[in-house]
C-alpha cells in the first residue's frame, strides 16, 4: 500500500475511511508485484492496481466488503480454465491478495498513517502486516524505522511483535518487499526468513538497503503463497458479500525503541525465534499457528546524476524522474548549469564532474549518465566511476569517441574488467535522432540493466516477459544488453 502514499496519506488527513487491497504474493506471470495495491474510500473512489485490469471489479467489490464488516480478508485470483469468463488472470498468473479495512475506529490506523506519511516524504520505514494466520491477526500492522524501533502491535504475543519487528527489519536492510513466515512453534526457524536475504546480500547494512529497485522497493522476493483458498471466480466474489528522523517525527503513541544491542540484522532475529517464540504455543498463537507477514519496505529513491549540462540532458532528466530517480545534473561550466535549463532537475550542481563524484555517497541502485563526450571531463569521471558499485555507468560519443575514450583510460590505469563495466555508446539501437529518442534510448537501457531484460522484442521470443530483478542486480552491469545508439 506504500506505492499509493502521497494519496492515502491525504485520505488519512481528511479523517477518510477506506479499505486497502495489497498484493502478497505472485506466482507464474503476473503484472503486479507484492506490495502493489489499490484502495477504495467510502464514496466509491477508487486509486492503484492490483492487476492491471484482470481481477480490479471484483476486488473492488471486497474493498466496500470490507469496509462495511470491518473484517481484513485474503483472497486468492488465478486462471480458470472452466469459465474463460470468470474472474481471474488471463495470463495464467496468481495473486494473493490482503484486503484490510482503515475504518476510524480500527486500531492500526494511527500505525498506516505513519507509515504513509514517512513513504510520502521520502523516508525509510518498513510495515508489517499479518497476511495469512489467526483470524484475529489478520491485518493487523506494525511499522519499523531504521533504528529497528517498533510501533503499534500485530495483537498477538509480545514474542511475535519482537520477531516480527526483527524481520521486517532485516529486509528494510535490503530495501525489499515481501513475505516471511514467523510463530512456526518454539525453537523452530522460519523458511525463507528476511535474515537469510540478509545473510545473501554479504554487504554493510547501507550497501544492503541500497538493493531495492524503486521509491516505493515494490519487489518480489520470492515469497512464500499465503494459505488461502483456490483461484477465485465470479461465483466467488459474490458469495464473498461484495536512525530516520522522518519515522522517528511520525511515531505515533506507542513506539517503542530498538533494544540495546538488538538493532537490525540477522542474529538478533534468530535469537528472538528461538528464545522468544513465546512458550510452547510459539509466538504466533496458542496453538503455533504460522503467521505469515507482508513486509513493505520504503527507501529514498535511487539516484541518477547527469554528468553534462547539454540538451540530450534536459530530455535525460525528464526519464529518469518518469522512472522514479532523484536526478542530478552536475557541470563544470555555470553559464550551462542552471537551474532555468533543467527546471525538472532535483540538483543542479556547478562542479568538475570527477570532483562532485568524489564528495558523493553512491548505494547500488546509482546510475551515472556522462553526457559530455570531452576528455578533459569524463577520463577522470570514469576512471573513478567505473570502480564504485553502482548499477549503471553509460557514456555519451561516437565509437571513434568511445575507442579513444578507452584508451585513455587504460593509460589512466582503469583494467579490462573495470572497462567492461561501461555502457558506451550510451543507449539501446533504436536509431534515435532526437534528444528525447536518444533519452529514450538510454532509459530503455537503464531499464533492460535494471530488469536482466536484452532489448530484444517480444515479438516472436519465447523468454520471460517478467524477469526476476534480483538476478539483474546481483549480476551486475553486463547483465542486459550492449549499448548502441
Amino acid at each position: 500500500m506504500l506505492d499509493l502514499a502521497d494519496e492515502l496519506r491525504r485520505w488519512c488527513a481528511e479523517g477518510r475511511e477506506f479499505a486497502v487491497a495489497t498484493v502478497v504474493a505472485v506466482t507464474g506471470s503476473a503484472p503486479r508485484q507484492p506490495g502493489a495495491a489499490l484502495a477504495v474510500d467510502t464514496d466509491g473512489t477508487v486509486i492503484g492496481s492490483v492487476s492491471g485490469g484482470c481481477v480490479e471489479g471484483a476486488v473492488y467489490e471486497l474493498c466496500l466488503a470490507a469496509l462495511a464488516s470491518g473484517e481484513s480478508a485474503l483472497e486468492r485470483f488465478g486462471y480458470s480454465d472452466e469459465d474463460a469468463f470468470a474472474v481471474g488472470l488471463t495470463c495464467g498468473g496468481v495473486l494473493d491478495v490482503l484486503i484490510t479495512p482503515v475504518r476510524a475506529d480500527a486500531p492500526d490506523r494511527p500505525v498506516l498513517a505513519a507509515a504513509l506519511a514517512t513513504a510520502a516524504r521520502g523516508g525509510t520505514a518498513a510495515l508489517a502486516r499479518v497476511a495469512a494466520g489467526p483470524a484475529h491477526l489478520l491485518g493487523r500492522a506494525l511499522l519499523v524505522a531504521p533504528d529497528g524501533g517498533v510501533t503499534g502491535t500485530l495483537g498477538g504475543t509480545e514474542a511475535l511483535d519482537r520477531v516480527a519487528g526483527l524481520e521486517a527489519a532485516a529486509l528494510l536492510d535490503v530495501g525489499r518487499t515481501g513475505t516471511v513466515e514467523v510463530g512456526e512453534g518454539p525453537g523452530e526457524g522460519v523458511a525463507g526468513t528476511a535474515g537469510d536475504l540478509a545473510r545473501e546480500a554479504g554487504a554493510s547494512a547501507r550497501d544492503r538497503a541500497s538493493e531495492a529497485t524503486g521509491p516505493a522497493a515494490n519487489a518480489a522476493t520470492g515469497p512464500r503463497t499465503a494459505a488461502g483458498a483456490g483461484p477465485r471466480t465470479a461465483a466467488g466474489a459474490a458469495a464473498t458479500g461484495g536512525g530516520d528522523r522522518d519515522a522517528a517525527d511520525s511515531a505515533p503513541p506507542g513506539h517503542r525503541p530498538a533494544a540495546e544491542g538488538g538493532g537490525r540484522g540477522t542474529g538478533p532475529a534468530a535469537v528472538e525465534r528461538s528464545a522468544g517464540a513465546g512458550g510452547p504455543g510459539g509466538a504466533g498463537s496458542p496453538c503455533g499457528e504460522p503467521v505469515t507477514l507482508l513486509v513493505e519496505s520504503v527507501v529514498p529513491a535511487p539516484r541518477m546524476i547527469v554528468f553534462g549540462a547539454v540538451d540530450f540532458a534536459a530530455a535525460l532528466v525528464s526519464a529518469g524522474k518518469f522512472l522514479g530517480y532523484h536526478v542530478t545534473v552536475c557541470d563544470a561550466r555555470p553559464v550551462f548549469a542552471t537551474s532555468r535549463r533543467f527546471p525538472g532537475a532535483d540538483e543542479v550542481v556547478v562542479e568538475w564532474p570527477h570532483r562532485y563524484l568524489d564528495s558523493q555517497e553512491l548505494d547500488r541502485r546509482a546510475v551515472l549518465c556522462v553526457l559530455t563526450h570531452d576528455a578533459k571531463f569524463d577520463v577522470p569521471l570514469l576512471e573513478r566511476a567505473l570502480r564504485l558499485p553502482v548499477a549503471y555507468v553509460g557514456a555519451m560519443g561516437s565509437r571513434r569517441t568511445h575507442e579513444a575514450r578507452l584508451d585513455r583510460l587504460r593509460e589512466a590505469g582503469v583494467s579490462e574488467r573495470e572497462l567492461g563495466r561501461l555502457r558506451s555508446p550510451i543507449g539501446l539501437d533504436l536509431g534515435a535522432r532526437t534528444p528525447e529518442e536518444t533519452a529514450l534510448s538510454i532509459a530503455a537501457e537503464i531499464v533492460a540493466v535494471r530488469r536482466g531484460g536484452t532489448g530484444a522484442p517480444l515479438t516472436g521470443a519465447r523468454t520471460p516477459i517478467h524477469h526476476d530483478h534480483r538476478t539483474a542486480w546481483a549480476a551486475g552491469p553486463r547483465s542486459g544488453p550492449r549499448a548502441r545508439l
